[in-house]
Protein backbone atom coordinates (compact mmCIF):
# COMPACT_ATOMS: atom_id res chain seq x y z
CA UNK A 1 0.00 0.00 0.00
CA UNK A 2 2.92 2.28 0.82
CA UNK A 3 3.89 2.10 -2.86
CA UNK A 4 0.82 2.50 -4.26
CA UNK A 5 0.88 5.47 -6.90
CA UNK A 6 -2.10 4.68 -8.90
CA UNK A 7 -5.83 3.85 -7.64
CA UNK A 8 -5.51 0.51 -9.75
CA UNK A 9 -3.75 -1.81 -11.98
CA UNK A 10 -6.14 -2.33 -14.43
CA UNK A 11 -5.92 -5.95 -13.99
CA UNK A 12 -9.36 -7.80 -16.02
CA UNK A 13 -11.90 -10.46 -13.93
CA UNK A 14 -10.49 -12.69 -16.39
CA UNK A 15 -6.64 -12.39 -15.35
CA UNK A 16 -7.00 -12.03 -11.83
CA UNK A 17 -9.83 -15.07 -11.69
CA UNK A 18 -7.26 -17.73 -13.31
CA UNK A 19 -5.15 -17.19 -9.93
CA UNK A 20 -7.88 -16.78 -7.44
CA UNK A 21 -9.54 -20.11 -8.66
CA UNK A 22 -6.10 -22.23 -8.95
CA UNK A 23 -6.43 -21.52 -5.07
CA UNK A 24 -7.26 -24.81 -2.97
CA UNK A 25 -9.25 -23.93 -0.05
CA UNK A 26 -8.85 -27.47 1.26
CA UNK A 27 -5.07 -27.30 1.27
CA UNK A 28 -4.34 -24.92 3.90
CA UNK A 29 -0.61 -23.03 4.59
CA UNK A 30 -0.14 -23.79 7.67
CA UNK A 31 2.23 -20.43 7.79
CA UNK A 32 0.79 -16.86 8.92
CA UNK A 33 3.15 -15.43 6.75
CA UNK A 34 2.61 -17.37 3.16
CA UNK A 35 -1.02 -16.44 4.23
CA UNK A 36 -0.43 -12.61 4.08
CA UNK A 37 1.90 -13.15 1.02
CA UNK A 38 -1.08 -14.81 -0.87
CA UNK A 39 -3.43 -12.19 0.34
CA UNK A 40 -0.88 -9.57 -1.22
CA UNK A 41 -1.17 -11.35 -4.55
CA UNK A 42 -4.81 -11.90 -4.55
CA UNK A 43 -6.14 -9.07 -3.12
CA UNK A 44 -3.88 -6.21 -2.10
CA UNK A 45 -1.80 -5.58 -5.42
CA UNK A 46 -4.80 -5.59 -7.66
CA UNK A 47 -6.94 -3.68 -4.92
CA UNK A 48 -8.68 -0.40 -5.97
CA UNK A 49 -7.23 2.21 -3.94
CA UNK A 50 -9.91 4.65 -2.42
CA UNK A 51 -7.34 7.22 -1.08
CA UNK A 52 -4.88 7.80 -4.27
CA UNK A 53 -6.37 11.32 -5.63
CA UNK A 54 -7.44 10.04 -8.97
CA UNK A 55 -9.86 7.82 -8.09
CA UNK A 56 -13.10 9.25 -9.05
CA UNK A 57 -15.82 6.83 -9.99
CA UNK A 58 -18.49 6.25 -6.77
CA UNK A 59 -18.58 7.65 -3.66
CA UNK A 60 -16.17 5.89 -1.60
CA UNK A 61 -13.99 7.55 0.71
CA UNK A 62 -10.74 7.81 2.15
CA UNK A 63 -11.05 6.94 5.68
CA UNK A 64 -9.45 9.08 8.55
CA UNK A 65 -6.90 7.13 11.11
CA UNK A 66 -8.82 7.36 14.19
CA UNK A 67 -11.38 5.72 12.55
CA UNK A 68 -9.17 2.95 11.42
CA UNK A 69 -7.69 2.61 14.82
CA UNK A 70 -11.35 1.62 16.27
CA UNK A 71 -11.65 -0.74 13.75
CA UNK A 72 -9.06 -2.58 15.20
CA UNK A 73 -10.93 -2.48 18.96
CA UNK A 74 -14.01 -3.59 17.08
CA UNK A 75 -12.44 -6.57 15.58
CA UNK A 76 -10.62 -7.78 18.94
CA UNK A 77 -13.75 -7.24 21.35
CA UNK A 78 -16.00 -8.52 18.71
CA UNK A 79 -19.05 -7.00 20.53
CA UNK A 80 -23.00 -7.73 19.35
CA UNK A 81 -24.77 -4.91 19.86
CA UNK A 82 -27.88 -6.03 19.78
CA UNK A 83 -28.45 -6.65 23.36
CA UNK A 84 -26.67 -4.81 26.63
CA UNK A 85 -25.91 -7.51 27.53
CA UNK A 86 -23.48 -8.31 24.65
CA UNK A 87 -22.32 -4.70 24.48
CA UNK A 88 -22.85 -2.68 27.74
CA UNK A 89 -20.61 0.71 27.16
CA UNK A 90 -21.23 0.11 23.29
CA UNK A 91 -24.81 0.14 23.70
CA UNK A 92 -24.59 3.71 25.62
CA UNK A 93 -21.80 4.81 22.96
CA UNK A 94 -24.33 4.26 20.08
CA UNK A 95 -27.31 5.97 21.38
CA UNK A 96 -25.15 8.89 22.69
CA UNK A 97 -23.98 9.11 18.61
CA UNK A 98 -27.83 8.99 17.55
CA UNK A 99 -28.93 11.43 19.90
CA UNK A 100 -25.85 13.65 18.15
CA UNK A 101 -26.87 12.99 15.37
CA UNK A 102 -30.74 13.82 15.50
CA UNK A 103 -29.99 16.82 17.34
CA UNK A 104 -27.91 18.08 14.58
CA UNK A 105 -30.95 17.04 12.30
CA UNK A 106 -33.37 18.96 14.43
CA UNK A 107 -34.94 16.10 15.63
CA UNK A 108 -34.91 17.21 19.73
CA UNK A 109 -36.39 14.22 20.81
CA UNK A 110 -35.12 11.66 18.00
CA UNK A 111 -34.06 8.47 18.25
CA UNK A 112 -32.84 5.86 15.74
CA UNK A 113 -30.03 3.56 15.17
CA UNK A 114 -26.93 2.08 13.33
CA UNK A 115 -27.33 0.26 10.13
CA UNK A 116 -25.61 -1.70 7.14
CA UNK A 117 -25.67 1.70 4.76
CA UNK A 118 -27.89 3.74 3.46
CA UNK A 119 -30.19 0.60 1.62
CA UNK A 120 -30.96 -0.74 4.58
CA UNK A 121 -31.26 2.68 6.38
CA UNK A 122 -33.80 3.53 3.38
CA UNK A 123 -35.53 0.11 3.59
CA UNK A 124 -36.14 0.72 7.58
CA UNK A 125 -37.66 4.36 6.96
CA UNK A 126 -39.63 3.18 4.36
CA UNK A 127 -40.55 0.31 6.49
CA UNK A 128 -42.04 2.64 9.20
CA UNK A 129 -43.77 4.60 6.62
CA UNK A 130 -45.68 1.56 5.79
CA UNK A 131 -46.72 0.54 8.95
CA UNK A 132 -47.67 4.20 9.76
CA UNK A 133 -49.95 4.16 6.81
CA UNK A 134 -51.38 1.09 7.58
CA UNK A 135 -52.28 1.89 11.11
CA UNK A 136 -53.94 5.08 9.92
CA UNK A 137 -55.62 3.04 7.02
CA UNK A 138 -57.04 0.38 9.62
CA UNK A 139 -58.11 3.07 12.14
CA UNK A 140 -60.52 4.63 9.35
CA UNK A 141 -62.04 1.02 8.32
CA UNK A 142 -64.38 -0.63 10.54
CA UNK A 143 -63.04 -4.22 9.16
CA UNK A 144 -59.48 -3.62 10.11
CA UNK A 145 -58.46 -4.71 6.82
CA UNK A 146 -55.09 -7.17 7.01
CA UNK A 147 -51.63 -5.78 5.60
CA UNK A 148 -52.10 -7.37 2.04
CA UNK A 149 -55.41 -6.24 1.61
CA UNK A 150 -53.48 -2.61 2.01
CA UNK A 151 -50.38 -2.59 0.32
CA UNK A 152 -51.80 -2.70 -3.31
CA UNK A 153 -52.77 1.06 -2.82
CA UNK A 154 -50.18 2.32 -1.15
CA UNK A 155 -47.68 4.64 -3.25
CA UNK A 156 -44.27 6.25 -2.69
CA UNK A 157 -42.61 8.63 -4.19
CA UNK A 158 -38.97 9.95 -5.28
CA UNK A 159 -37.45 12.07 -8.03
CA UNK A 160 -36.23 10.23 -11.45
CA UNK A 161 -32.93 10.35 -10.38
CA UNK A 162 -33.63 8.86 -6.58
CA UNK A 163 -31.36 6.09 -5.20
CA UNK A 164 -32.50 2.41 -6.66
CA UNK A 165 -33.22 1.61 -3.49
CA UNK A 166 -36.34 3.38 -2.99
CA UNK A 167 -37.95 0.66 -5.85
CA UNK A 168 -35.92 -2.26 -3.84
CA UNK A 169 -37.49 -0.97 -0.97
CA UNK A 170 -40.76 -1.04 -2.39
CA UNK A 171 -40.50 -4.72 -3.77
CA UNK A 172 -38.66 -5.87 -0.88
CA UNK A 173 -42.06 -3.98 1.26
CA UNK A 174 -44.54 -6.15 -0.89
CA UNK A 175 -45.59 -2.87 -2.38
CA UNK A 176 -44.10 -3.79 -5.56
CA UNK A 177 -42.23 -1.60 -7.80
CA UNK A 178 -45.01 -0.05 -10.24
CA UNK A 179 -45.72 1.54 -6.40
CA UNK A 180 -42.76 3.57 -7.15
CA UNK A 181 -43.96 7.00 -8.52
CA UNK A 182 -41.10 9.01 -10.36
CA UNK A 183 -41.47 12.44 -10.29
CA UNK A 184 -39.68 14.79 -12.45
CA UNK A 185 -36.97 17.32 -11.88
CA UNK A 186 -35.96 20.55 -12.73
CA UNK A 187 -32.66 21.79 -14.98
CA UNK A 188 -30.63 21.05 -11.62
CA UNK A 189 -32.03 17.94 -11.12
CA UNK A 190 -34.10 18.50 -7.88
CA UNK A 191 -37.55 17.26 -7.25
CA UNK A 192 -40.00 19.67 -8.36
CA UNK A 193 -42.88 20.60 -6.15
CA UNK A 194 -45.67 21.20 -8.51
CA UNK A 195 -44.84 18.00 -9.83
CA UNK A 196 -45.10 16.47 -6.81
CA UNK A 197 -48.04 18.33 -6.28
CA UNK A 198 -49.53 17.00 -8.99
CA UNK A 199 -48.33 13.16 -8.85
CA UNK A 200 -50.10 13.76 -4.98
CA UNK A 201 -53.22 14.70 -6.48
CA UNK A 202 -53.27 12.18 -8.93
CA UNK A 203 -52.95 9.73 -6.17
CA UNK A 204 -56.03 10.64 -4.02
CA UNK A 205 -57.98 10.97 -7.44
CA UNK A 206 -57.17 7.76 -8.02
CA UNK A 207 -58.37 6.58 -4.26
CA UNK A 208 -54.38 5.59 -3.82
CA UNK A 209 -52.30 6.34 -0.38
CA UNK A 210 -49.06 8.41 -0.38
CA UNK A 211 -47.16 5.92 1.61
CA UNK A 212 -44.16 8.29 1.34
CA UNK A 213 -42.24 10.68 -0.35
CA UNK A 214 -38.50 10.29 -0.12
CA UNK A 215 -36.62 13.05 -0.96
CA UNK A 216 -33.07 13.27 -1.86
CA UNK A 217 -30.42 15.79 0.08
CA UNK A 218 -27.34 14.87 -2.21
CA UNK A 219 -28.12 11.93 -5.42
CA UNK A 220 -25.88 9.42 -6.54
CA UNK A 221 -25.36 10.70 -10.06
CA UNK A 222 -25.35 14.60 -9.08
CA UNK A 223 -25.13 15.64 -5.90
CA UNK A 224 -28.40 17.81 -6.10
CA UNK A 225 -30.59 18.41 -3.32
CA UNK A 226 -34.08 18.16 -3.42
CA UNK A 227 -36.45 21.56 -2.06
CA UNK A 228 -36.58 19.92 1.39
CA UNK A 229 -38.64 22.81 2.72
CA UNK A 230 -41.16 22.63 0.06
CA UNK A 231 -41.33 18.95 -0.27
CA UNK A 232 -42.20 19.01 3.56
CA UNK A 233 -45.02 21.30 3.20
CA UNK A 234 -46.82 19.31 0.77
CA UNK A 235 -46.27 16.05 3.01
CA UNK A 236 -47.44 17.80 6.12
CA UNK A 237 -50.82 18.88 3.64
CA UNK A 238 -51.52 15.37 2.47
CA UNK A 239 -50.50 13.43 5.66
CA UNK A 240 -47.82 11.64 4.13
CA UNK A 241 -44.29 10.17 5.88
CA UNK A 242 -41.42 12.52 4.68
CA UNK A 243 -37.83 10.32 4.74
CA UNK A 244 -34.90 11.94 3.38
CA UNK A 245 -32.27 9.98 1.71
CA UNK A 246 -28.98 11.93 3.24
CA UNK A 247 -26.93 9.33 2.50
CA UNK A 248 -24.47 11.60 0.75
CA UNK A 249 -25.37 15.01 1.51
CA UNK A 250 -25.40 13.89 5.65
CA UNK A 251 -21.96 15.24 5.28
CA UNK A 252 -23.36 19.01 5.68
CA UNK A 253 -24.59 18.73 8.94
CA UNK A 254 -21.23 18.95 10.47
CA UNK A 255 -20.04 21.55 7.47
CA UNK A 256 -20.08 25.29 8.50
CA UNK A 257 -20.41 26.60 5.49
CA UNK A 258 -22.77 24.66 3.34
CA UNK A 259 -25.24 23.20 6.36
CA UNK A 260 -27.94 25.60 4.49
CA UNK A 261 -28.37 23.65 1.81
CA UNK A 262 -30.49 21.25 4.27
CA UNK A 263 -32.41 23.58 5.42
CA UNK A 264 -36.09 21.54 6.03
CA UNK A 265 -34.39 18.26 6.74
CA UNK A 266 -35.78 18.87 10.54
CA UNK A 267 -39.30 19.23 9.15
CA UNK A 268 -38.94 15.23 8.17
CA UNK A 269 -39.75 11.88 9.64
CA UNK A 270 -37.07 9.52 9.18
CA UNK A 271 -33.06 10.47 7.95
CA UNK A 272 -31.06 8.58 5.99
CA UNK A 273 -26.75 9.31 6.99
CA UNK A 274 -23.97 7.48 5.88
CA UNK A 275 -21.10 8.21 7.77
CA UNK A 276 -18.90 5.70 5.59
CA UNK A 277 -19.40 8.45 2.85
CA UNK A 278 -19.06 11.74 4.10
CA UNK A 279 -17.38 11.55 7.35
CA UNK A 280 -14.98 9.64 5.96
CA UNK A 281 -15.58 6.48 7.94
CA UNK A 282 -14.68 2.71 6.83
CA UNK A 283 -17.34 0.63 5.95
CA UNK A 284 -19.70 0.43 7.02
CA UNK A 285 -21.54 3.06 8.85
CA UNK A 286 -24.68 4.26 8.51
CA UNK A 287 -27.95 5.25 10.29
CA UNK A 288 -31.38 5.86 10.16
CA UNK A 289 -32.68 8.53 12.42
CA UNK A 290 -36.32 9.13 12.95
CA UNK A 291 -38.22 12.60 14.36
CA UNK A 292 -40.85 10.39 16.89
CA UNK A 293 -39.17 7.42 18.85
CA UNK A 294 -42.58 5.55 18.87
CA UNK A 295 -42.58 4.82 15.28
CA UNK A 296 -39.71 2.22 15.97
CA UNK A 297 -42.11 0.12 17.80
CA UNK A 298 -42.75 -0.82 14.18
CA UNK A 299 -39.27 -3.40 14.18
CA UNK A 300 -39.83 -4.43 17.70
CA UNK A 301 -40.55 -8.02 18.48
CA UNK A 302 -39.17 -9.89 21.69
CA UNK A 303 -37.45 -13.01 22.43
CA UNK A 304 -37.10 -14.75 25.95
CA UNK A 305 -33.89 -15.99 24.38
CA UNK A 306 -32.69 -12.56 23.90
CA UNK A 307 -35.46 -9.40 24.72
CA UNK A 308 -38.18 -10.62 26.29
CA UNK A 309 -41.05 -8.27 26.51
CA UNK A 310 -40.73 -8.40 30.23
CA UNK A 311 -37.61 -8.58 31.18
CA UNK A 312 -36.13 -9.86 35.05
CA UNK A 313 -34.50 -7.03 37.15
CA UNK A 314 -34.28 -3.24 36.11
CA UNK A 315 -35.12 -2.37 32.72
CA UNK A 316 -31.91 -2.05 30.25
CA UNK A 317 -31.65 -0.26 26.66
CA UNK A 318 -31.47 -3.22 24.13
CA UNK A 319 -30.55 -2.10 20.52
CA UNK A 320 -32.59 -4.77 18.58
CA UNK A 321 -35.90 -3.23 19.58
CA UNK A 322 -34.89 -0.37 17.20
CA UNK A 323 -33.33 -2.44 14.32
CA UNK A 324 -33.79 -4.93 11.15
CA UNK A 325 -30.83 -7.13 12.47
CA UNK A 326 -29.64 -9.29 14.95
CA UNK A 327 -26.22 -9.08 15.62
CA UNK A 328 -25.19 -6.22 14.88
CA UNK A 329 -20.74 -4.58 14.56
CA UNK A 330 -19.96 -2.09 16.77
CA UNK A 331 -19.45 0.71 13.94
CA UNK A 332 -20.53 3.61 16.25
CA UNK A 333 -16.95 3.11 17.86
CA UNK A 334 -15.10 4.59 14.60
CA UNK A 335 -17.19 7.88 14.52
CA UNK A 336 -17.14 8.26 18.42
CA UNK A 337 -13.01 7.82 17.94
CA UNK A 338 -13.05 10.18 14.70
CA UNK A 339 -15.08 12.77 16.84
CA UNK A 340 -13.24 12.46 20.02
CA UNK A 341 -9.68 13.11 17.91
CA UNK A 342 -10.60 15.34 15.23
CA UNK A 343 -13.92 16.96 16.22
CA UNK A 344 -17.08 17.46 14.14
CA UNK A 345 -15.62 20.80 12.55
CA UNK A 346 -12.44 19.04 10.94
CA UNK A 347 -14.42 16.54 9.60
CA UNK A 348 -16.81 18.95 8.17
CA UNK A 349 -13.88 20.82 6.61
CA UNK A 350 -12.55 17.75 4.60
CA UNK A 351 -16.08 17.53 2.91
CA UNK A 352 -16.19 21.45 2.42
CA UNK A 353 -12.93 20.89 0.71
CA UNK A 354 -13.93 18.03 -2.05
CA UNK A 355 -17.02 20.63 -2.52
CA UNK A 356 -15.19 23.28 -3.44
CA UNK A 357 -12.84 21.19 -6.00
CA UNK A 358 -16.30 20.03 -7.55
CA UNK A 359 -17.09 23.87 -7.89
CA UNK A 360 -13.74 24.65 -9.29
CA UNK A 361 -13.60 21.62 -11.96
CA UNK A 362 -16.91 22.57 -13.01
CA UNK A 363 -14.92 25.69 -14.40
CA UNK A 364 -12.22 23.47 -16.03
CA UNK A 365 -15.39 21.65 -17.72
CA UNK A 366 -17.02 24.80 -18.81
CA UNK A 367 -14.25 26.32 -20.43
CA UNK A 368 -13.71 23.25 -22.73
CA UNK A 369 -16.57 23.12 -25.30
CA UNK A 370 -16.01 19.41 -26.07
CA UNK A 371 -16.19 18.52 -22.15
CA UNK A 372 -20.14 19.17 -21.64
CA UNK A 373 -21.48 19.21 -18.32
CA UNK A 374 -24.69 18.30 -17.54
CA UNK A 375 -25.89 20.27 -14.01
CA UNK A 376 -23.18 22.61 -11.81
CA UNK A 377 -22.61 20.65 -8.70
CA UNK A 378 -24.41 21.17 -5.38
CA UNK A 379 -22.22 18.91 -3.73
CA UNK A 380 -18.90 16.97 -4.91
CA UNK A 381 -20.28 15.33 -8.09
CA UNK A 382 -19.92 15.97 -11.89
CA UNK A 383 -21.42 14.25 -14.93
CA UNK A 384 -19.87 15.27 -18.39
CA UNK A 385 -19.39 13.69 -21.64
CA UNK A 386 -17.00 14.02 -24.58
CA UNK A 387 -18.05 15.71 -27.44
CA UNK A 388 -16.55 16.08 -30.69
CA UNK A 389 -16.11 19.56 -32.14
CA UNK A 390 -18.12 18.57 -35.42
CA UNK A 391 -21.37 16.69 -35.48
CA UNK A 392 -21.50 13.15 -35.56
CA UNK A 393 -24.12 10.34 -34.62
CA UNK A 394 -25.39 9.97 -31.02
CA UNK A 395 -24.73 6.29 -30.96
CA UNK A 396 -21.06 6.95 -31.47
CA UNK A 397 -20.10 9.62 -29.10
CA UNK A 398 -21.97 7.40 -26.67
CA UNK A 399 -19.61 4.93 -27.38
CA UNK A 400 -16.72 7.49 -27.62
CA UNK A 401 -17.35 8.07 -23.67
CA UNK A 402 -18.05 4.14 -22.55
CA UNK A 403 -14.23 3.79 -24.49
CA UNK A 404 -12.92 6.26 -22.51
CA UNK A 405 -13.74 5.28 -19.45
CA UNK A 406 -12.63 1.74 -19.80
CA UNK A 407 -9.21 3.26 -21.72
CA UNK A 408 -8.67 5.22 -18.27
CA UNK A 409 -9.55 2.74 -16.04
CA UNK A 410 -7.26 0.12 -18.26
CA UNK A 411 -4.26 2.79 -18.07
CA UNK A 412 -3.88 2.97 -14.46
CA UNK A 413 -3.69 5.97 -13.76
CA UNK A 414 -7.06 7.25 -12.79
CA UNK A 415 -10.74 5.26 -12.52
CA UNK A 416 -14.14 7.57 -13.78
CA UNK A 417 -17.73 6.69 -12.96
CA UNK A 418 -19.81 6.47 -15.51
CA UNK A 419 -23.60 6.93 -16.02
CA UNK A 420 -26.71 7.29 -18.63
CA UNK A 421 -28.45 11.38 -18.81
CA UNK A 422 -31.36 11.23 -21.07
CA UNK A 423 -30.63 8.13 -22.66
CA UNK A 424 -27.11 9.07 -23.68
CA UNK A 425 -23.44 7.74 -21.95
CA UNK A 426 -22.04 10.31 -19.66
CA UNK A 427 -18.61 10.20 -17.24
CA UNK A 428 -18.92 11.09 -13.71
CA UNK A 429 -15.98 12.03 -11.06
CA UNK A 430 -17.46 11.55 -7.39
CA UNK A 431 -15.33 13.74 -5.54
CA UNK A 432 -14.84 12.44 -1.99
CA UNK A 433 -10.81 12.82 -1.37
CA UNK A 434 -9.79 15.65 0.24
CA UNK A 435 -5.93 15.29 -1.37
CA UNK A 436 -6.86 15.67 -4.73
CA UNK A 437 -6.34 18.66 -6.10
CA UNK A 438 -7.20 20.71 -9.27
CA UNK A 439 -4.12 20.14 -10.81
CA UNK A 440 -4.95 16.33 -10.29
CA UNK A 441 -8.54 16.74 -11.96
CA UNK A 442 -7.19 18.69 -15.14
CA UNK A 443 -4.86 15.49 -15.57
CA UNK A 444 -7.39 13.40 -15.59
CA UNK A 445 -9.24 15.61 -17.86
CA UNK A 446 -6.52 15.65 -20.15
CA UNK A 447 -6.78 11.53 -20.17
CA UNK A 448 -10.33 11.70 -21.41
CA UNK A 449 -9.49 14.14 -24.51
CA UNK A 450 -6.37 12.08 -25.47
CA UNK A 451 -8.36 8.74 -25.53
CA UNK A 452 -11.28 10.66 -26.98
CA UNK A 453 -8.62 11.16 -29.99
CA UNK A 454 -7.39 8.49 -30.00
CA UNK A 455 -10.89 6.72 -30.22
CA UNK A 456 -12.07 8.93 -32.95
CA UNK A 457 -8.35 8.97 -35.02
CA UNK A 458 -9.52 5.31 -35.49
CA UNK A 459 -12.93 5.61 -36.75
CA UNK A 460 -14.19 5.04 -40.02
CA UNK A 461 -13.28 8.37 -41.84
CA UNK A 462 -11.60 9.57 -39.13
CA UNK A 463 -14.28 11.71 -37.57
CA UNK A 464 -12.47 15.13 -36.20
CA UNK A 465 -11.95 15.32 -32.49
Amino acid sequence: MAATTRPATGITPAELAREVDAVDLDRPLHDAGAALAEIGRLYLRDAVWFHEPTYLAHLNCPVVIPAVQAEAVIAAVNSSLDTWDQSAGGTLIEQRLIDWTAARIGFPAGDGVFTSGGTQSNLQGLLLAREEACARLRGARPDRPRLPELLGGLRVFASDVSHFSVCTSAALLGLGEDAVVEVPTDEHRRMRPDALADALARCAAEGLTPMAVVATAGTTDFGSIDPLTEVAALCAATGTWLHVDAAYGGGLLVAPRRRPLLAGIELADSVTVDFHKTFFQPVSSSALLVRDPASLRHVTFHADYLNPAEPVGLPVPNQVDKSLQTTRRFDALKLWTTLRVMGADAVGELFEQVVDLAAQGWVLLAEDPRLEVVVRPQLSTLVFRYVPARPCPPELVDQLNRHVRAAVAASGQAVLGGTTVDGRAHLKVTLLNPETTIDHLADVFALVRTHAEVFLAGTPGGVPA
